[in-house]
């Protein structure tokens, strides 16, 4: 991204988005969280093969999900749960990271450059709406979320810099998909995969991404 100044082509974006869900369904079909994803633990080789690196924060899940420190995920592409202080949570955190590394593909910067988690959070807002206990039922029972926060309305993505020329209407479905702000309701990897806008991806049995630890 920085060779190119940002300016990744649709064509590649969408190459690199479809790598790492590869690469993520991997993870949670085998029940392991990253919980650490972001643009600096993809390695993309000249043949344009990207691999997951840097396991150090993974760890394995399972049922029931067992209370986990919050202190994960570079705050740019925490999700809002744990920046909110949740201490259960699963493999949609991995999910919103997917997002948001598809969105900094799109827009050629990252979508939540925060210096604290309070301000990553309120960025978050900013762009995509301060959420509601309507929209997120439990939201308000979260250790970190005040009533008080400010109320900003969602931008919507097709505001957001360069997001609706490089992705298209159907890869900001996939978007607010990857970052519905409740959990439960995000996508897996295993549906974004099939998701349309992924549908044109080319030869999908060659492109999918490794997983290796660094």
């Amino acid at each position: 991204m920085k060779t190119v100044d940002g300016n990744l082509s649709p064509a590649v974006i969408k190459h690199f988005m479809y790598q790492l869900l590869c690469g993520i369904e991997f993870c949670h079909s085998h029940r392991i969280i990253h919980r650490d994803l972001k643009p600096q633990n993809l390695l993309v080789g000249r043949d344009m093969h990207m691999k997951i690196a840097d396991f150090g924060l993974a760890r394995a899940f399972a049922i029931p999900v067992p209370k986990c420190t919050h202190e994960v995920v570079t705050v740019w592409y925490r999700p809002p749960e744990i920046l909110l202080g949740s201490v259960l949570y699963s493999i949609p955190v991995d999910i919103w990271s997917c997002g948001c590394i598809h969105g900094e593909m799109a827009t050629g910067g990252p979508l939540f450059p925060g210096d604290c988690e309070i301000d990553t959070i309120f960025k978050v807002f900013q762009k995509l709406g301060t959420p509601t206990e309507a929209m997120w039922p439990g939201l308000s029972d979260l250790p970190c979320f005040k009533p008080t926060f400010p109320k900003w309305p969602a931008k919507g993505w097709a505001n957001i810099r360069n997001t609706a020329a490089q992705v298209g209407p159907m890869g900001i479905q996939l978007l607010e998909q990857c970052m519905a702000y409740d959990p439960r309701l995000r996508t897996s990897a295993r549906r974004a995969l099939n998701h349309p806008y992924l549908a044109d991806t080319g030869d999908r049995t060659s492109s999918k991404a490794s997983v290796g630890g660094a």
